[in-house]
């Protein structure tokens, strides 16, 4: 069941599997100036027995859609900068609003902005996290601490970026990389010649990396 639907002052974009639950989740967050509908186009290469949740921001921008921070600043955020829109989300994130899907661990996807909120959550509450797969992000600042402890041990990542990427250079995913691997997480890193977007040759990659996770009851 695909259907779009309002809870609690969010607008979600939601697909229930036809199999019985309890179901694994994957969360959807889009870049500035997104919506709810733009992360759609993956859903295809995600799993049919996976509930999917595509919320739009909370946050309207100056130049139309919304973003994940209400006031931003130039040049890269923190990670602390981050930390009302997760407060949100574990809000939105209840049993009460979901009770068939599995919120123990959830698997987190992400592009550009949305990206940078699924770095920050994870390493902010890894043991929240199944999961993720960020494309065309950035890490934010005051990463580098979080991942001393290897708090991402054994969580599988996949990192996706342009090597002509405009808006997030691509020493960004480099960044990114490195400071997940050092906290401890299995990533698959795909590079493609390509801009501010994913390749269909990464697009496949998302969807390999998907399909070898377990699910979980």
């Amino acid at each position: 069941m695909n259907e779009r639907i309002e809870l609690d002052g969010w607008v979600l974009r939601v697909r229930r599997p036809e199999t019985p639950a309890p179901y694994d989740l994957i969360v959807l967050l889009h870049g500035w100036t997104g919506d709810e509908d733009v992360m759609w186009v993956f859903a295809s290469r995600l799993p049919q027995n996976a509930y999917l949740i595509a919320p739009r921001a909370l946050y309207p921008t100056s130049l139309g859609g919304y973003g994940w921070q209400e006031n931003p600043q130039d040049g890269w955020p923190n990670i602390t900068e981050f930390q009302p829109a997760i407060q949100k989300l574990w809000e939105l994130l209840s049993p009460l609003h979901f009770p068939d899907v599995n919120l123990s661990a959830i698997h987190w996807m992400g592009f550009s902005q949305g990206a940078a909120l699924v770095y920050s959550l994870a390493l902010l509450y890894p043991e929240r996290v199944r999961s993720l797969a960020c494309l065309a992000g950035f890490m934010p600042a005051g990463a580098e601490e979080l991942a001393q402890n290897q708090p991402l041990k054994g969580k599988a990542a996949f990192v996706a970026h342009g090597q002509r990427d405009e808006l997030v250079p691509f020493e960004q995913a480099l960044r990114a990389k490195d400071i997940l691997e050092k906290a401890g997480a299995q990533v698959t890193f795909c590079v493609d010649d390509i801009g501010h977007k994913l390749s269909a040759g990464c697009f496949r990659g998302l969807g390999r990396f998907f399909a070898r996770l377990p699910t979980q009851p």
